[in-house]
């Protein structure tokens, strides 16, 4: 849901007169009835869909960071995420997986799945958002390790293109302790441990 702000902003108003021009290009009668209102729905969506570019996913880990001696793997798996791809500004859309071994410092469960969700409202690339979740992580809370994957299905590949409904692409990345092929194998068993 939009803010006050957000409703009254100028780039809304803006991305609807795009949107208005975009769908009369593509031969439709934008005062149809079904259309009316499209443009502003359109807009709206859009604002929604990226607005991870407005919120600072450093700023949430750091606001539930908490001293723990623990030096465990903690992993947040099966973290639903949605995106927009950025050469076709089509979904992409899956599941994170998340593991840091904390160093002093651990934060809330649910921050992880936070800053999923801030670096996936934003124009992406899959590979690029499984980074800079790793390097937030990383450099935020200076653990003795981190690893992310993310598997997911691009619409651009199954609407368009190559049109393969079942493939899913998935990446990785790690830092720190996780650079040891034990660790990582240890974090690869436990998120598709289904239990």
């Amino acid at each position: 849901m939009l803010s006050k702000e957000e409703v009254n902003s100028p780039a809304l108003l803006e991305l609807q007169k795009h949107y208005s021009r975009i769908i009369t290009l593509l031969g439709e009668d934008v005062r149809r009835e079904g259309l009316v209102k499209t443009p502003e729905r359109v807009a709206k969506a859009m604002i929604t869909l990226t607005r991870g570019y407005e919120l600072d996913p450093r700023e949430v880990l750091l606001s539930a960071r908490f001293r723990e001696d623990y030096k465990q793997m903690v992993i947040v798996k099966d973290i639903d995420f949605f995106s927009l791809c950025e050469h076709h500004m089509l979904p992409f859309y899956g599941k994170a997986h998340v593991a840091y071994i904390p160093n002093e410092y651990i934060t809330g469960l649910s921050k992880i799945a936070r800053v999923v969700d801030i670096f996936s409202h934003r124009l992406q690339v899959q590979e690029r958002m499984t980074t800079q979740i790793k390097e937030c992580i990383q450099e935020t809370l200076n653990p003795m390790g981190v690893m992310v994957v993310l598997e997911a299905k691009h619409m651009c590949m199954q609407m368009r293109g190559v049109e393969k409904q079942n493939s899913i692409t998935t990446t990785s990345d790690f830092t720190g302790a996780f650079n040891q092929a034990k660790t990582r194998a240890e974090f690869m068993d436990l998120i598709r441990n289904k239990s």
